[in-house]
């Protein structure tokens, strides 16, 4: 990373710290206050390129259809489930267009949960692209991701 693009990223984010409303911190001990994260997270370009980046995996192991996700766009949030005392997981879940390498435009369907992962830090990201689910993994139409 260039140091003037890390400046503006640095720059980027205290502006937006400044702007936002408060936001409760993570507590992986356990509260009994709900925990806030991002609102903006599932147009973030690390959770876009894990789709990206597993789709092409999927494709080249299972569907063999020789398709790449290459661009998504329209991103935005269906719904939130907030971690809580009887919820230890925070559920996002996500939407947007997938435009694929042969032009067609598909709907994606994302969830992204958090804290995941080893100990209970980090997060799990799962996926579904409308008509390429041949097993339905996710349901008929993505249902269980929308």
């Amino acid at each position: 990373m260039t140091r003037t693009l890390a400046a503006t990223l640095l720059i980027s984010l205290s502006l937006a710290g400044a702007t936002a409303p408060g936001a409760i911190a993570a507590d992986y001990i356990g509260s009994s206050q709900a925990q806030s994260y991002n609102a903006g997270v599932c147009s973030e370009s690390s959770v876009l390129g894990f789709i990206t980046s597993r789709f092409e995996y999927r494709d080249a192991n299972y569907l063999h259809a020789n398709l790449s996700i290459a661009e998504i766009r329209d991103m935005g949030q269906n719904r939130q489930e907030f971690r809580d005392e009887t919820h230890l997981v925070e559920r996002e879940y996500c939407y947007g267009t997938a435009v694929m390498t042969n032009g067609e435009q598909r709907a994606l369907y994302y969830l992204i949960e958090r804290p995941w992962g080893f100990a209970g830090v980090g997060r799990s990201i799962e996926f579904c692209v409308g008509g390429l689910d041949p097993w339905y993994v996710y349901g008929a139409y993505c249902a269980s991701l929308r």
